[in-house]
């Protein structure tokens, strides 16, 4: 599965980076993606993750990958849904934030839970919420750094397309997609985990 895991995530990263729209704006959007790699590398051994979350990882590395090949403005498949749908924006860029909750949630939930950190559920629900809208935060604060620095890059890489509350309804789908997780996956999480310190 590990095998798998990182030919799938090498497949989606060679293809992202080739003749990708920007490839400064590229290199923004896949870097998460990459350090996220690094770290489970670092990790893999002392600290292995549910196969849940590796899951979930993956499919949040492919969401930045296509992005960063594309910009969130301007995958196909969101022009075509945009299109039928008679919209005016590409919401790509939405599907993004909405994993950026849903996924950070499990992550929380996952190191949280092994290290015995917060111990009552419903504590645990209020810090994982909490750390999600944190981390969402603080990406808008990093979007905004590298708008400043990047010049031109700025709309490609926020991919805002004109709309003024991009910001705030970037964290409402974060804040959304944590309280999904959190809804969806206790109870496969739960037994993965499990199943995890039976292994250990």
């Amino acid at each position: 599965m590990q095998i798998l895991w990182l030919a799938v995530f090498l497949a989606v990263l060679i293809w992202s980076g080739i003749n990708p729209k920007d490839y400064f704006t590229w290199f923004l959007e896949v870097l998460p993606a990459i350090i996220g790699l690094v770290l489970l590398a670092a990790t893999r051994k002392r600290f292995p993750l549910t196969p849940l979350l590796y899951f979930l990882i993956l499919v949040h590395a492919v969401i930045l990958m296509v992005g960063g090949h594309y910009t969130y403005a301007e995958v196909p498949l969101f022009d075509t849904i945009r299109d039928l749908m008679g919209s005016d924006r590409n919401n790509y860029d939405k599907v993004g934030h909405l994993a950026q909750g849903f996924v950070p949630a499990i992550i929380a939930r996952e190191i949280l839970i092994r290290l015995s950190v917060v111990k009552t559920p419903a504590w645990r629900t209020l810090f994982i919420i909490s750390i999600c809208l944190a981390f969402s935060a603080f990406y808008e604060l990093i979007e905004w750094w590298a708008a400043l620095l990047s010049g031109e890059a700025a709309e490609a890489f926020l991919g805002t397309q004109g709309y003024v509350w991009d910001t705030q309804s970037d964290m409402a789908l974060a804040l959304l997609g944590c309280i999904l997780a959190l809804i969806l996956l206790p109870r496969l999480h739960d037994r993965q985990l499990a199943g995890l310190q039976e292994k250990a």
